[in-house]
């Protein structure tokens, strides 16, 4: 089996693997990065999503031959410094979570809208949220977190540019 690089989380990991394991189990099973989850295998569910330079992906239809060299995100990978990201403390505010199984999915998909459209609509989230489901039918709390983490980001980038023109 080749060696195999990719930068996860900020940080290169090499491993062994067949060539077309699919990422979701590279990341569970030789890196032990166990939030994302293996929902239906096919990339219907979402609850596999990570993102691939930036980008949502669902990492159980990726060969991890496909991603070598690139930069993947992982639910471990979104707070910082042992501090949560905002959208991961509203999901906590808002109760979003039920069994839970599907948020980091859910969140992953979220963030990735926010960093592409920090203003989005009801149409804008369904649309981005679309084919990550939620057995639990958290839909609603789901829309009121993401809007609630587009406002704190807002807010976050406003004290930053108050705080340049000091």
């Amino acid at each position: 089996m080749p060696e195999i690089q990719m930068f996860v989380n900020g940080q290169r990991l090499v491993t062994n693997v067949p060539e077309e394991m699919p990422l979701l189990w590279v990341l569970r099973d030789a890196f032990g990065l166990t939030g994302t989850k293996y929902g239906c295998g096919i990339g219907q569910c979402g609850a596999c999503t990570v993102h691939l330079n930036g980008k949502p992906v669902r990492s159980c239809l990726l060969p991890v031959k496909s991603v070598a060299t690139q930069t993947i995100t992982t639910i471990e990978g979104v707070a910082k410094d042992g501090k949560l990201d905002p959208i991961q403390e509203v999901w906590i505010d808002e109760d979003v979570a039920q069994c839970g199984y599907c948020q980091a999915g859910q969140i992953m998909s979220a963030l990735a809208l926010l960093n592409e459209n920090p203003s989005p609509d009801d149409d804008d989230i369904d649309s981005a949220m679309k084919g990550n489901y939620c057995r639990c039918g958290t839909y609603v709390r789901i829309r009121k977190a993401i809007h609630s983490a587009a406002a704190l980001y807002k807010s976050a980038a406003v004290t930053e540019d108050e705080e340049g023109k000091r």
